[in-house]
């Protein structure tokens, strides 16, 4: 009878591949952040400079965002201009941190961090399945 032993390898593979989802889900998380930074309008740099990537090792996630309102408004537009076109309709006057009044029918939406995903997210499957190639 031939001598047949078992060897186990789960837990190895398995913190193999959690390193090497985690390696590529930060390194396509910051290009990603990088991707959103430069597809942002600048007038102060304060939104610009808000977004952030975050990687969560445990869930195998990543995400890209800004904690600043302003963001909201860059991305998906006010007023006439809203991309689900659910905006104010007609108008309205503001006063800016300047103090000067403005009229304005709403502001166009950059879509930067929409864009910059449909720029990279190809990019990005490709790196994760490279990733884990191998293994």
């Amino acid at each position: 009878m031939a001598d047949i032993r078992f060897e186990d390898n789960t837990l190895r593979i398995i913190n193999a591949m959690s390193d090497k989802i985690n390696i590529a889900l930060e390194e396509s998380a910051g290009e990603l952040e990088s991707q959103v930074k430069r597809n942002t309008r600048v007038k102060t740099g304060q939104t610009k400079n808000s977004w952030k990537h975050k990687v969560d090792n445990d869930k195998h996630e990543a995400v890209v965002g800004s904690d600043l309102e302003n963001a909201i408004w860059e991305e998906f537009g006010t007023g006439e201009y809203a991309v689900n076109g659910d905006g104010r309709q007609g108008g309205w006057y503001y006063v800016d941190e300047e103090g000067h009044g403005h009229f304005t029918h709403g502001k166009k939406p950059s879509r930067a961090l929409h864009n910059a995903y449909t720029t990279l997210k190809n990019k990005i499957k490709k790196h994760l399945q490279d990733a884990l190639k191998g293994l």
